[in-house]
């Protein structure tokens, strides 16, 4: 789990440098859309970003913002199949990570999704056109970003929960000198010691009639001669 937040850690830090640079990213996806004679449509997906910079780009300052994005984009993949290996399987993290694996298969439209507050990136774009061509492009990071760390959250907790509970049941284990098995164990010897004690006592007292010497009597002397 702490290689799995070090790594989104490092891969905010990527993004933060990228967002400075959104106007870049912008003019470049214009720049090859001119070259490619496509733009009518909007920037829908990972493959298409990809087809432009292969085959439309001829700016070195458009291919290197066009690469950043697609490495973030890989970046997020590969620690999206690293989630897989330790999440718990449960039924909220279940949905979490297929909502990031969606997000950033290379061929999933993303023309509707919009990043909200606290992100700003739809706001940076000026005209409503082109928040139509390139909103949904510029809230793919934010959106899968914002997802692996509810997912992360979400496991803290879930870790936390199972040990608490853990330690909580047990400090309620009875000691085993305090358990019902322990007490009718020492109820049944208190109770044989008490006759085993009499019947000492009788013998002691039989032995003692049998072997006591009788008073010995004063020798006999004729009458008159005291």
């Amino acid at each position: 789990m702490n290689e799995v937040v070090e790594t989104l850690r490092k891969i905010e830090h990527n993004y933060k440098l990228f967002q400075q640079q959104q106007f870049s990213f912008v003019r470049a996806l214009e720049h090859t859309r001119e070259e490619a004679h496509d733009l009518i449509r909007p920037v829908s997906s990972i493959t298409q970003v990809q087809c432009y910079k292969d085959h439309h780009c001829y700016n070195a300052t458009d291919r290197r913002i066009l690469n950043m994005f697609i490495s973030i984009c890989n970046d997020l993949r590969n620690l999206c199949q690293k989630l897989e290996t330790v999440h718990p399987g449960d039924s909220m993290s279940n949905s979490l990570l297929e909502k990031c694996k969606v997000l950033l298969n290379d061929s999933n439209d993303f023309t509707a999704i919009r990043a909200t507050y606290p992100h700003g990136v739809v706001n940076y774009l000026s005209l409503e056109e082109a928040r139509h061509r390139y909103g949904g492009v510029v809230s793919l990071i934010p959106i899968v970003i914002d997802t692996m760390t509810e997912w992360i959250t979400y496991m803290k907790r879930h870790v936390l929960y199972k040990v608490s509970r853990g330690r909580a049941l047990s400090k309620k284990e009875t000691p085993i000198s305090q358990t019902p098995s322990a007490v009718r164990l020492a109820a049944p010897t208190s109770v044989c010691n008490k006759p085993t004690v009499q019947l000492q006592e009788k013998d002691f007292q039989t032995y003692l009639a049998e072997n006591q010497r009788p008073q010995q009597k004063a020798p006999w002397r004729p009458p008159g001669k005291h």
